[in-house]
């Protein structure tokens, strides 16, 4: 039965080299069926035909490839695709292809669902069910590649874990995604094209920086001020602003690479003048630069997109104190792609 097998893709390299061994065949078969599952991207065992018969039979009587599958794909007007990925065990998550004239971005989930709980995304209203294998991490980028190179004629550039779930609460399995889509014997992507945005855990920030990883760091801040942000952001009040300031500290001190901040500005929440003035006086701890991203409604009234000025007192008071900042707006905002919009509304 289809639940007795292992996935095949759970395997290194080694075991599969092993497995070869045992059942009385060469090593180097391994070599062959890994490179198929990853440089090539084979969802079945028939389609990796330079190996014999008996040898896909072999397989297909010891193994399952838990391959993700495009179930909805969705085409915004302004070229951004999202698509509805449906996992081996009927559960769904989003990811979204974001293109511009000079890039094609991957945006990525990690988790089905989400573990915190910030009040403004869509996401966050759906429990946590599971978290992503790094296959089906991966599954997502190989998918996203094939339509950039589809609808826009070149391949990905980059890619964001900015999609469903908090990517630090799913730590190793994120970093053995990026492991192998950063790898020669995967998608052999640079990791300084690949971002991992998290909602600001200090703990695993400083993991990140212990662990040397050569990936860019983006925080979703969305206020420098403790009681805004443990209002929109409730989970915040288990890692206060302070153990986030240092760990972002010891981030840059280990890596010497600046964080992103993600910073969105709603009427009447964070867009007075002392919201700006912590969030410049927060900004001069680390090297940074801040990205303000237009609010996409998620049916609620409480958070509604601030006036142009505020956002306009915020870059000139950035700008002001040498701190780069950048308007983001938003994309896919009629498929429900852009940023907090993603929550399985088509499944």
């Amino acid at each position: 039965m289809q639940a007795d097998k292992k996935d095949i893709r759970s395997l290194s390299k080694e075991a599969l080299r092993d497995f070869f061994v045992v059942q009385g065949d060469k090593a180097f078969r391994g070599n062959q069926v890994y490179e198929w599952l990853w440089v090539k991207g084979a969802h079945d065992f028939n389609a990796m035909s330079n190996l014999s018969k008996e040898t896909r039979t072999l397989l297909d009587q010891h193994f399952v490839i838990n391959h993700v599958k495009v179930d909805q794909m969705q085409r915004s007007l302004d070229g951004t695709i999202k698509n509805a990925v449906k996992l081996h065990d009927g559960l769904v998550v989003e990811s979204v292809l974001i293109p511009t004239d000079t890039r094609t971005t991957a945006c990525v989930s990690s988790q089905v669902g989400c573990s915190l709980d910030c009040e403004f995304c869509a996401t966050a209203r759906l429990k946590r069910m599971r978290n992503l294998n790094p296959d089906e991490i991966y599954d997502q980028v190989v998918a996203i590649n094939k339509e950039s190179e589809t609808y826009h004629n070149r391949k990905l550039s980059n890619i964001v874990f900015m999609g469903m779930g908090e990517p630090l609460m799913n730590y190793n399995n994120v970093m053995k995604a990026i492991e192998k889509i950063t790898h020669d014997e995967g998608l052999g992507m640079s990791p300084k094209r690949i971002t991992v945005s998290t909602s600001g855990l200090p703990k695993m920030i400083v993991k990140l920086a212990d662990d040397a990883v050569k990936f860019k760091l983006a925080v979703s801040l969305h206020s420098a001020r403790e009681e805004v942000r443990n209002k929109i952001m409730p989970f915040s009040k288990n890692f206060p602003l302070n153990d986030l300031r240092k760990s972002l500290e010891y981030w840059y001190a280990k890596t010497k690479s600046k964080v992103t901040y993600e910073y969105v500005v709603w009427k009447g929440i964070n867009d007075a003048a002392e919201d700006i003035d912590a969030l410049v006086k927060f900004c001069k701890y680390v090297p940074c630069k801040v990205n303000l991203i237009e609010y996409n409604p998620i049916d609620d009234g409480e958070f509604q997109q601030a006036d142009s000025n505020a956002i306009e007192a915020y870059i000139t008071a950035l700008e002001r104190n040498k701190i780069v900042a950048v308007v983001r707006r938003s994309r896919g905002k009629d498929i429900d792609a852009a940023c907090g919009q993603l929550a399985n509304k088509n499944v």
